[in-house]
């Protein structure tokens, strides 16, 4: 089973866990290059409010935005890269976050989906994320598409909820089975379950309560899945 926590120190060294708190202070206390790859969706900075009235903590202001991101780049290994996704509308605060920390851009990624998610001036059906790298990573063997489709998930368990398998793809192309994934801002945990599912190892925070307990009983349901695939193993067919 998953365990969940408060924030830990640095001496524990723990991985597979949702911390709960602000991630700035739980990266403070992450030793530094520690993490293979960051995959994360932070607030917006656009005051969002879905259908039902959900909101998002910190979507109001910057404030943190720079901050995060510098703790973001120490505990990111050297030369390695991020994920992140990002509001169009705020990506000028998000670019000078990211190159104050010390990340350079080296792509970008569009998300399409098969439904309108708002429209005004023109239908949104995307999002988009860039991918920023601190050093020189090595090139990957094979290469994403820079156009990815975004699934619908319905949104239960968080506002922005991110589909599984949409996040499975980024996982793989940029890192190695055993290797260690960071999302400091993980609402449903989506990034985390994708890390687990594809062998690799995670660490998520999340600093409101009801998206907390939402991803941590996620997660424990993926881990049940994986120990009960792993008690059945596959019967050999005869040669």
């Amino acid at each position: 089973m998953t365990t969940t926590t408060t924030i830990r120190t640095p001496e524990d060294h723990a991985t597979n866990l949702i911390l709960h708190g602000d991630c700035i202070e739980a990266m403070r206390r992450m030793p530094a290059q520690s993490v293979d790859f960051i995959l994360t969706d932070p607030p917006y900075l656009v005051n969002y409010r879905d259908r039902t009235g959900r909101t998002l903590p910190n979507d109001r202001d910057s404030n943190w935005l720079m901050p995060a991101m510098a703790e973001v780049f120490r505990v990111l290994k050297q030369n390695r890269l991020m994920v992140c996704f990002y509001g169009w509308p705020r990506a000028d605060d998000f670019l000078n976050a990211w190159r104050s920390a010390g990340f350079h851009p080296v792509g970008h990624f569009v998300f399409r989906k098969s439904y309108t998610s708002s429209a005004k001036f023109m239908k949104c059906q995307h999002e988009q994320a860039y991918l920023l790298a601190k050093g020189r990573p090595p090139l990957p063997k094979n290469p994403l598409p820079d156009v990815q489709r975004l699934f619908y998930t319905g949104n239960a368990l968080h506002p922005t909820q991110k589909a599984v398998v949409s996040l499975v793809p980024l996982v793989r192309a940029f890192t190695l089975p055993d290797e260690l994934v960071l999302d400091p801002f993980c609402g449903s945990a989506s990034s985390c379950a994708a890390a687990l599912l594809t062998g690799r190892n995670y660490l998520g925070v999340e600093m409101d309560d009801a998206y907390h307990a939402a991803a941590s009983l996620r997660m424990e349901r993926v881990q049940e899945r994986i120990a009960r695939k792993r008690s059945f193993p596959a019967i050999p067919t005869a040669a």
